[in-house]
């Protein structure tokens, strides 16, 4: 559900995993003493005489320090406690009748038996293991020795602590006495061994050390927290709890102090050792043992109505070591992913989760979550040095639940935030963070090994762009694992190119606005569940790559912007900062930590997911300080120009590291400007002085809008915009090109692919078969957009998906829709079957023109060659007429070619206008070859013909 911090005041505070019962009424409270004080004082009373017989046998050396110095005392507060018990039994008479004879016999019992525990008041409700610890007669006389003795051991009317420091102050031998008639050690010592064995858990039941003192063990002080460091704990600004709370070596022994907000009491239990904490108010409680080191101990914290046997959150040391910080600081944490967010883990024998968060602008960090009502009272965090890193230890908490960081901005208003870090979070609109970890066996080893055996500018690489929500509205990353792959193969795509799969709040973004870069969105499933999508279609032969988006975020108030109550990820400088065209933020790639998170970010999903590249979003509104800005709005670099020097670094770290670690992948930008070495080297300066990007495929968005445009032109006037079609040749090798039919072609008003067409329908869906025929065959890599693959005519909505209807046997024009389908499928297999289509797509030397001017003809015709000279021909007719015994010029060493894709065909939906026998050269130069055929050329068609 949705995290509501400001409801969490009606219920009690508390602390991880412990769920807090509603607290007593002051009147409930007063009720409970009245009833129990009378005859635990007369319990004690009566139990006096026989224990000063036990109490004769002790050595003078059991005594502690603390008595033999407050001997001299005794009868003071001797006194004073025995006319407050007169007073109180007079105003009770028969109430101490009824009651006094079973505490009396009870007491008499234990101190004859040094073996049965001690009875407790029926109105406790605390488990036996915490009952047996007091007496009836140490309650009281505890009440009584306080109200006199300001000296005792500062324990409230409900400590058991008080009456011991009274006892102490008599004789030895009396004091002795005292202690063998409550029955504290012998009563209690077989209890406590039930308990301890019953709570130990793994890793935490070490040997207690060896220590001479008794398993009820007297506290020798109260070392109470200071005010400064009260208020700093409540109010959640302290930048070191640990240092006050938890276990500490003090002159004396060992401090315990613990922060445990609505709490009754606190036990220490240490092997067999325990001891009652006093309570100083607000949830704090201390005590100082007589112990030489700090022990194994865990904590019996008692609310009303039940005791919890849990590990102190404050014992333990930090979970991060300075080597992680260091790499932090300086921007190089190349796993970052493994040191911040929250990681179930196993931590000095414990298990609990580590959480860890940068916040450096932060005057306290608090976490919260379900574990703890979603009030991080209790859950302080501590800072880690100068790195502005934040770290916690929760013991006894899981996978599963939820949380966020409760942050005290510099002004000291707080906020609650996601985790930056999280690898799981909530289905959207709830915007919490999920405690996980994996556990995903991967079946993949065969494929990514063999996916390193070429670059992807050498090797077949079609790609099928898929919107994973709306592809099959409705289905689960397990569902679309189970067809997916299956119709992605049937269809011959080499690779997916899945829309953004990070966390994202508005659907209607695409995943474009991103708030949690480290996690699938938890729309469509689990972590593992996507990592099992990615792993069926890795075992279907098929390569996964992912749209990622560093290029800003938006403004959520619980997201990044502003994390810690100051600028952080984005840029500082509001000119820098603020996106002009989306209303979100950029991020600052100046700063180290910011460039690291971006930078492990890609390296999470391409190692935790085994993704095999990314497509990098928007990368020129990253390049250029003026993107989309007037003059005046942007404010030039340290040379004067326009080119933001940050950025640049930023991409080239990326795609350096990338490429170094992850064997296989490729980085992909959509860049749509002419920026000078996007694909190459980022060692390799090219004429603007600059290194290369380092991307592997950049997105041919000039192809793209050139030969989208020419297609809507009707044929008539193609010829005046022939430019349009061959343009893209004079700088085709300048980088290493995708041709793109995205999502952003058939959006917005932009019509779908086949709609872009002039003409009737049949002229339409002609246009749009030819028109892949030359995409396919042109120099670059293909991508088409979900739903063009069948000639979907409406344009995508993001709600409904592709029109899967248009394939339903039923529907009279689905033979039409199917035709096109089959056209791309058989496409793809004759691409990946002749390296000549994708063996050179980078070199010149893979691309001839037979004629590139016929532009009164529509008619655009060309080789491409693989390195052993071996050509396929693809000839495409862009005009609306057959055309017979068109001459094309070819190679000589050639005797026959066959067709190998015809668009018109009749399986096609086309009006089968086919060459069906091999066509022979004949010796007639043309094109100013040696040789030369005479081709049918089919109406609106792209033919491809290759040697017989």
């Amino acid at each position: 559900m949705t995290p509501r911090p400001e409801s969490s005041g009606s219920r009690p505070k508390g602390t991880a995993g412990e769920k807090i019962p509603e607290q007593p009424t002051a009147a409930q409270k007063k009720s409970a003493a009245k009833k129990t004080a009378v005859p635990k004082q007369a319990a004690a009373k009566k139990a006096t005489a026989p224990a000063k017989k036990a109490a004769a046998k002790k050595t003078p050396a059991a005594q502690s320090p603390a008595a033999k110095a407050t001997a001299k005392k005794t009868a003071p507060a001797k006194t004073t406690a025995k006319k407050a018990v007169a007073k109180k039994a007079a105003e009770k008479k028969k109430a101490v009748a009824k009651k006094a004879a079973p505490a009396k016999a009870t007491a008499t019992k234990a101190t004859a038996e040094k073996a049965a525990p001690t009875t407790v008041a029926p109105e406790k409700a605390a488990p036996t293991k915490t009952a047996a610890k007091k007496t009836t007669a140490k309650k009281t006389t505890a009440k009584k020795a306080t109200a006199t003795k300001a000296t005792a051991t500062k324990a409230t009317a409900k400590k058991a602590t008080a009456v011991k420091a009274v006892a102490k102050k008599a004789t030895p031998a009396k004091a002795a006495a005292t202690k063998a008639t409550a029955a504290k050690a012998p009563a209690k010592k077989a209890p406590t061994k039930k308990a301890t064995a019953k709570k130990a858990t793994a890793g935490t039941a070490a040997a207690a050390p060896p220590q001479t003192t008794p398993p009820e063990m007297e506290i020798a002080g109260s070392p109470a927290l200071g005010a400064p460091d009260r208020e700093r704990l409540l109010n959640g600004t302290h930048h070191n709890p640990h240092s006050v709370l938890g276990a500490h070596p003090v002159p004396g022994g060992i401090a315990f102090r613990a922060f445990r907000p609505y709490a009754l009491a606190v036990t220490v239990v240490a092997g067999e050792v325990r001891a009652e904490l006093d309570d100083d108010g607000e949830g704090f409680f201390s005590g100082l043992l007589p112990l030489r080191e700090v022990p194994e101990y865990r904590l019996l914290v008692e609310y009303e109505g039940t005791v919890l046997d849990t590990e102190d959150t404050y014992r333990f040391l930090p979970t991060l070591g300075d080597l992680d910080l260091h790499l932090i600081g300086e921007g190089r944490h190349e796993e970052l992913w493994t040191a911040l967010g929250a990681h179930p883990m196993t931590h000095q024998g414990v298990t609990g989760t580590r959480f860890s968060v940068w916040a450096p602008n932060a005057l306290g960090v608090r976490v919260a979550g379900t574990f703890n009502f979603w009030d991080g009272t209790g859950h302080v965090m501590r800072s880690l040095g100068s790195s502005g890193v934040w770290e916690l230890f929760l013991p006894d908490i899981g996978e599963g639940e939820l949380y966020k960081f409760e942050i005290t901005r510099p002004d000291g208003s707080k906020t609650m935030r996601a985790d930056p870090l999280a690898r799981r979070t909530e289905v959207p609109p709830a915007t919490s963070s999920v405690i996980t970890s994996s556990r995903y066996e991967w079946g993949d080893a065969e494929w990514l090994a063999r996916r390193a055996q070429a670059p992807a500018h050498e090797a077949p690489f079609s790609v099928y762009e898929v919107h994973l929500p709306s592809w099959r509205p409705g289905l689960t990353y397990r569902q679309l694992a189970e067809q997916l792959p299956r119709y992605v193969k049937d269809l011959g795509f080499t690779h997916v190119e899945l829309m953004p799969v990070a966390e994202h709040p508005f659907g209607g973004s695409w995943g474009y606005q991103v708030t949690g870069f480290y996690a699938p969105t938890a729309r469509l499933g689990t972590p593992d569940d996507f990592r099992f999508l990615v792993d069926s279609l890795h075992q279907a032969g098929i390569g996964v790559l992912m749209d990622w988006v560093p290029a800003h975020f938006p403004r959520d108030d619980w997201a990044l912007a502003e994390f810690d109550g100051r600028p952080l990820y984005e840029h500082a400088d509001p000119l820098r900062a603020a996106h002009p065209d989306w209303g979100t933020l950029e991020f600052d790639y100046g700063r180290n930590e910011v460039r690291n998170f971006l930078v492990a970010n890609a390296l999470y999903w391409c190692e935790e997911f085994h993704i095999d590249g990314l497509r990098v979003d928007a990368v020129a509104s990253m390049l250029y300080l003026d993107y989309s800005r007037e003059p005046g709005q942007w404010t030039p670099n340290e040379h004067g120009g326009r080119e933001n020097l940050d950025a640049v670094a930023f991409l080239q770290e990326m795609n350096a590291t990338l490429y170094r670690r992850v064997p296989g992948v490729v980085t992909i930008a959509e860049e749509s400007t002419a920026w000078d070495g996007v694909t190459r080297a980022t060692h390799h300066k090219g004429p603007s002085g600059f290194g290369g990007l380092g991307f592997g495929l950049k997105w041919n968005m000039g192809w793209m809008h050139d030969s989208l445009q020419y297609m809507s032109h009707e044929p008539v006037y193609r010829k005046y915009h022939h430019h349009e079609m061959t343009f893209s040749m004079v700088y085709a090798y300048s980088e290493n090109y995708v041709l793109p039919i995205s999502h952003d072609e058939v959006v917005h008003g932009k019509r779908s692919l086949v709609s872009k067409m002039p003409g009737d329908w049949w002229q339409q869906r002609a246009g749009h078969r030819a028109y892949l025929g030359f995409m396919w065959a042109h120099p670059g890599k293909q991508l088409l957009f979900m739903g063009q693959e069948f000639a979907q005519g409406a344009e995508w909505s993001e709600v409904h998906g592709p029109d899967w209807w248009l394939l339903d046997p039923g529907y009279g024009a689905e033979p039409e829709h199917r035709g096109v389908r089959d056209l791309v499928r058989d496409l793809n297999t004759v691409y990946r079957a002749t390296p000549a289509l994708w063996r050179l797509d980078t070199d010149p030397a893979g691309f001839e023109w037979v004629v590139g001017d016929a532009a009164d003809d529509n008619v655009l015709a060309f080789l491409r060659l693989d390195p052993e000279g071996n050509p396929l021909l693809s000839v495409s007719n862009f005009a609306p007429v057959v055309r017979q015994d068109y001459r094309l010029g070819v190679p000589e060493d050639v005797p026959a070619w066959h067709e190998a894709v015809n668009s018109d065909a009749a399986c096609y939906g086309g009006s089968d206008v086919t060459n069906p026998d091999p066509v022979k050269p004949e010796a007639q130069p043309w094109h100013g070859r040696p040789a030369s055929i005479r081709l049918t050329l089919p109406p609106l068609s792209t033919v491809w013909l290759r040697p017989a």
